[in-house]
């Protein structure tokens, strides 16, 4: 009991009446672009999440070396 082909082109018909080509057209290039943006944002917290790991990993080394000192 899913949607079928038949039902997927009577949407699509109604979609197309109600917004027009035109503006379809700049809607899917504007979520193609948010979704590129997305991805890009998702690489670049991945990558300072790697970094801000290896900054704690020296920082611990730091702090574990002074404690061995007399003050």
């Amino acid at each position: 009991m899913g949607i079928g082909i038949k039902e997927l082109l009577v949407i699509l018909v109604i979609v197309i009446i109600l917004f027009g080509t035109k503006k379809l057209r700049n809607i899917g290039a504007d979520l193609g672009g948010a979704i590129k943006s997305f991805r890009a944002s998702v690489k670049e917290g991945e990558e300072d999440k790697k970094h801000a790991e290896n900054e704690d990993e020296s920082i611990e080394g730091e702090v574990t070396s002074k404690k061995n000192e007399k003050v």
